[in-house]
């Protein structure tokens, strides 16, 4: 429902005009004209006053009540504000700009109680605007047109560089496992085809079909010997090595030095090894150690083909959960999941020097939120943690419950400089920013305020001295719309 006049509204005085701090200033020729072209307009609790989209013929002021503005988001409505303070105002509020911007209600305003509004039609409204008030109509011009350009360049940028950022740092990710899974492959297929040359050497008559069917079994052991070879230290593992070696050596098979590594890898033991000899023999040895190790060596190098490509597997689903692009915008989600999946989106932005440490309160509940928003504001404060170290400290993520058990508390505490007293009132500013040019547009921390504060109705406050800074995020546990 869009505003228009209505019969049924009373006229105010002028007196009444005046007790609103947007008209108190006017002169009385203006407000005669304000009471005589104006009515209040009751609203009742839930209607809207007014719709995002249609056309903007009401200027509206708010005389008592509450009401909430809020704008529709990828078929989401996202609400911006929520206020019983009189004498604020919405609707046509760029009615003075005439035709040059397209006169259309840029949100929605729903009246959460019983409302009642002041509203003036925009068609008269704007134009006399302009003629009461000239010198500030072009400078209003000239501010609302350049904040327009300069914020969308900014914006554009900042989304550029974060995308790009994130890009960069993905496909750095995915190159490590997808490397070693292309080379994993190239040495499987060499190891694939010794296997298939020593089993024509093994099956060229001299071994019975007994011996045969066991060295088979034999073949099946040390498959899951290497799914479930032992973690050894280096020392460990040296001493193995030297013990199959030596073994090797004792019964004459050549290059025993080589294949004693993979045989330790996938988990074999001397013990093993004799059992081997004592069905094959001394005189088939050779032939079956080795096609055993390509056994050993071609299940190692698919479970490295496996882990890579589980690898590769779980940065596409962080990136799913990062972006939140299958899922709707207000949901019931795991903030633990939405830091984890942030973690690793922002991991080759991570210098070696810095640890990070997470300690999550996995009891909390899961709270309903809009969570690729909240992972903007997961990397803006991650971001800024790690920037502040300068490539050295600790990064602590905690999660719990704030003091009063009603929200879910984030804490992101970096061990780096810490933030100014006299520049930490600013830092929620939009476009206001300690890092140096080129290096930071502003804009993270003032984003960060408004998905918290704004959109989630959460809270979030900053504690700082040299060596430690606090960023602490508190979101409601149930939903507050």
């Amino acid at each position: 429902m869009s505003t228009s006049m209505h019969e049924s509204g009373r006229r105010l005085s002028a007196s009444e005009l005046r007790s609103l701090f947007l008209f108190e200033a006017l002169d009385d020729e203006k407000v005669a004209w304000l009471a005589q072209r104006g009515w209040a307009v009751t609203h009742r609790a839930g209607e809207a006053i007014y719709t995002e989209g249609e056309p903007a013929t009401c200027f509206v002021v708010l005389l008592s009540g509450t009401v909430s503005l809020s704008r529709n988001i990828r078929g989401d409505d996202v609400e911006l504000s929520r206020t019983d303070q009189v004498g604020v105002y919405g609707g046509a509020t760029q009615a003075y700009l005439g035709e040059q911007v397209a006169q259309v209600y840029n949100n929605t305003m729903h009246a959460m109680t019983d409302a009642e509004v002041y509203e003036l039609p925009a068609v008269e409204f704007g134009p006399v605007v302009r003629e009461w008030f000239p010198m500030a109509m072009h400078l209003l011009e000239g501010l609302f047109f350049g904040m327009r350009n300069s914020n969308n360049a900014v914006a554009e940028r900042e989304r550029l560089l974060a995308l790009g950022s994130l890009s960069a740092g993905l496909t750095h990710e995915l190159n490590n496992p997808a490397a070693a899974a292309v080379r994993a492959t190239a040495v499987l297929r060499d190891k694939v085809a010794g296997m298939r040359h020593k089993l024509a050497m093994i099956a060229d008559g001299r071994i019975d079909g007994e011996r045969l069917h066991g060295l088979v079994e034999l073949q099946e052991t040390a498959v899951k010997k290497a799914q479930n070879a032992p973690k050894r230290t280096a020392l460990q593992t040296s001493d193995a090595e030297d013990a199959i070696g030596d073994w090797l050596d004792g019964h004459d098979v050549s290059g025993a030095w080589d294949l004693a590594p993979t045989l330790v890898a996938g988990g074999v033991e001397v013990a093993w090894l004799e059992d081997v000899a004592s069905c094959i023999g001394e005189l088939d040895l050779e032939p079956a150690v080795r096609w055993l190790s390509y056994t050993i060596e071609t299940e190692l190098l698919m479970g490295e083909i496996d882990d890579a490509v589980a690898r590769i597997s779980g940065l596409v689903g962080a990136a799913k959960q990062y972006s939140q692009l299958d899922r709707g915008p207000f949901q019931v989600v795991d903030v633990h999941e939405l830091l984890d999946a942030t973690l690793i989106m922002l991991n080759a932005k991570i210098p070696q020097g810095v640890r990070v440490v997470t300690e999550y309160d996995r009891s909390v509940p899961r709270i309903p939120a809009y969570a690729a928003e909240l992972n903007q504001v997961w990397t803006n404060l991650i971001d800024n943690g790690v920037s502040a170290m300068h490539g050295s400290g600790t990064l602590t993520i905690t999660t719990g419950l704030d003091s009063t058990g009603n929200c879910l508390s984030v804490d992101i505490h970096d061990t780096g400089s810490g933030i100014a007293p006299e520049v930490r009132p600013r830092i929620f500013e939009p476009f206001f920013t300690t890092k140096p040019v080129g290096e930071g547009t502003g804009l993270g921390l003032d984003i960060s305020y408004r998905i918290v504060v704004k959109k989630h109705h959460g809270d979030i406050r900053v504690a700082s001295e040299p060596g430690s800074t606090h960023f602490t995020v508190t979101l409601p546990l149930q939903e507050t719309r």
